[in-house]
């Protein structure tokens, strides 16, 4: 059976068409490039603005044994949505929802004494043992915990509370800073560093179910870091996690996400005329201006004020001026399309259109931040949901 889009296609003033075909395609090319460790499809952020559940759901068909999110509210409404199977969260702050993950069953993560101390109090409270993995700083700077009395620390008071049955110690885990960047030689300390921050805490007693520590760009180019388990998250998607390392068709990735909104207006205006904020757009002769009825309220980067690209009737455009917080134009060299044309702001690459990557460029940003940014004003339209029989 064809898939085929179960949701409507009636003109919206704009719509963020999710592509879940692809995304099943990405997940089961990531699977092979995985050298056989498992896959955590990583939905945080709502699935990078992509919609959280659907994606999931999506991800889940084609494989993808884990799901990750950041915090444990975005996991939370993964199981209350009904999603099974195993799913971990990792950005705890005090008084963090322990019990209702626990009782959720969800993997967390702790870094630190005090949330471990936090989770073992849940964990007696629920009656039910904790999921937890540990989390190795290897250089990144961000959370996981010190190397050294820090972790023997940690490592120690995990087995003591697991020897109670408060806990099971799932997994050991940490996290690239510049795995993007082939060849930056903090890759090779981190994976060193990892490899022996195992060896202690497995040394000690550990018997964790998975080890990982690569994501996205590590899981396409590194497969020595790949161990049980990598965890992707913006190729995923479809996108790939640094230019420097090829287009996302150079790994048999195709992006998910086609934003695009309807022309409001077109209107023909003399030269001189000067277009929206500031006026640091003037039209240089006689021309046709077109209304784009987005803007960075919807997640449209302001900073890609006269540079942003936009496909209007088969033609790369470009932003003209200054993007406005609902709008913005773009100049029609003199085409009169009909209101209601469709503008595609960017979408796979391979109709024409532009890409979340040319986004990025013209902003001066990463495509990740891109296709997180849309906004809720933009309604996301799930394509493809049934799976192929």
């Amino acid at each position: 059976m064809n898939e085929t889009a179960t949701a409507p296609t009636a003109p919206l003033r704009a719509r963020a068409e999710i592509d879940l075909a692809a995304l099943r395609a990405n997940v089961r090319t990531l699977r092979a490039r995985a050298s056989g460790a498992a896959v955590m499809a990583v939905v945080k952020a709502d699935a990078y603005g992509h919609g959280a559940v659907p994606c999931a759901r999506a991800a889940v068909e084609a494989g993808a044994r884990w799901l990750g999110t950041a915090t444990p509210e975005e996991a939370l409404a993964l199981r209350a949505a009904g999603l099974p199977g195993r799913i971990m969260c990792w950005l705890w702050t005090p008084g963090g929802p322990w019990r209702e993950a626990i009782e959720a069953d969800l993997d967390v993560s702790v870094s630190g004494m005090w949330a471990l101390r936090e989770l073992v109090a849940a964990a007696r409270l629920a009656g039910v043992p904790a999921r937890v993995q540990l989390k190795a700083d290897t250089g990144l700077g961000r959370g996981g915990c010190q190397p050294g009395e820090d972790w023997a620390e940690l490592v120690t008071e995990a087995l003591r509370a697991q020897s109670e049955g408060l806990l099971t110690v799932t997994g050991l885990w940490s996290h690239f800073a510049c795995a993007d960047e082939p060849g930056h030689p903090s890759i090779a300390a981190q994976l060193a560093l990892f490899r022996e921050m195992l060896a202690y805490a497995e040394g000690r007693g550990v018997r964790p179910e998975v080890r990982h520590i690569a994501n996205s760009p590590a899981t396409l180019t590194l497969p020595e870091s790949h161990f049980d388990l990598v965890r992707t998250g913006i190729a995923t998607y479809g996108i790939s996690p640094s230019p420097e390392l090829g287009v996302p068709a150079d790994f048999g990735l195709r992006p998910v996400m086609t934003l695009s909104a309807s022309i409001a207006l077109v209107k023909r205006v003399p030269g001189g005329h000067g277009v929206s904020y500031g006026h640091h757009y003037v039209t240089p002769g006689p021309t046709t201006l077109g209304l784009v009825p987005v803007g960075y309220a919807d997640g449209i980067p302001r900073h890609a004020s006269g540079a942003g690209p936009v496909l209007v009737d088969g033609k790369w455009r470009t932003v003209a001026g200054r993007i406005a917080m609902d709008q913005f134009v773009v100049d029609l060299g003199g085409d009169e399309p009909p209101a209601g044309t469709r503008a595609v702001l960017f979408g796979p690459g391979d109709r024409g259109e532009p890409t979340a990557e040319d986004w990025a460029q013209a902003a001066g940003t990463i495509a990740y931040e891109i296709v997180t940014r849309i906004g809720t004003r933009v309604p996301r339209v799930h394509v493809n949901e049934q799976q192929a029989g």
